[in-house]
């Protein structure tokens, strides 16, 4: 298979799913959009991630590439129906990409969050695998205020009412993490404005401690990285 991931930040790469793929044999593509690399031609590609980053959906008149990803986005999804997985910044894409829309949040969603699956999470062929309520990693201070038309939300929380969506029958967002690694925090610390929403969120101790709070579970999110990577790999089987 042969995936294309966007990126919009050199340390946030697909993570435990670079593992996966390269253990199924898998040819991976990395453009970093926001260190100036184009978007090839899409053709040749059998399934499209785009990841997480620290810009937000209305620096894109500001930003050349993410209008040129936007369009990629919709092409790809809208125009060619391919399989798309957007993790973060890749889930408001997938959002914006399709005519919805993306706003700031009263307060960041940092650090280990519950969510809870729907009942169309509970039918999908992704989620529906997963538990009915799931610990997960986040780092974000943005959410999708308005969804496209044909979209449904696969899991919730207080915080963010958006936190898995499918559009289609071959389109998946997240806005939360799945893929990180032991460095995935230390490394994000280093950016200014996930700092800056870490010590909103949680606090100068608690932040100091996150990648400590978050150690234990990191077996977990691997697993569960695998886990959907799986179901998705059946589901672009049998389409």
């Amino acid at each position: 298979m042969n995936i294309l991931v966007f990126q919009h930040l050199a340390v946030e790469h697909p993570g435990t799913l670079r593992d996966v793929w390269a253990a199924a044999g898998h040819r991976l593509t990395t453009v970093e959009l926001d260190a100036g690399e184009p978007i090839p031609p899409l053709e040749g590609f059998d399934l499209m991630v785009a990841m997480g980053g620290p810009q937000d959906l209305w620096q894109k008149d500001e930003l050349p590439w993410m209008r040129a990803e936007l369009a990629a986005i919709r092409a790809w999804v809208a125009g060619l129906g391919r399989p798309y997985l957007g993790i973060c910044l890749g889930h408001q894409l997938l959002a914006e990409a399709l005519g919805g829309k993306v706003g700031p949040m009263a307060a960041p969603e940092v650090g280990l969050c519950e969510v809870t699956r729907t009942a169309a999470g509970a039918a999908d062929p992704i989620f529906g695998g997963l538990p009915a309520r799931l610990t997960t990693f986040q780092w974000h201070g943005a959410e999708i205020i308005h969804l496209p038309e044909g979209t449904v939300v696969l899991a919730e929380n207080d915080a963010c009412g958006a936190q898995a969506i499918r559009w289609g029958r071959h389109a998946w967002g997240l806005q939360f993490h799945v893929e990180i690694t032991e460095t995935t925090v230390a490394d994000w610390q280093q950016i200014p404005a996930y700092a800056e929403s870490l010590r909103r969120a949680l606090g100068e101790t608690r932040a100091a401690g996150l990648a400590a709070e978050v150690a234990p579970h990191l077996a977990a999110f691997r697993a569960t990285a695998a886990q959907m990577n799986a179901a998705l790999a059946t589901v672009m089987a049998g389409a």
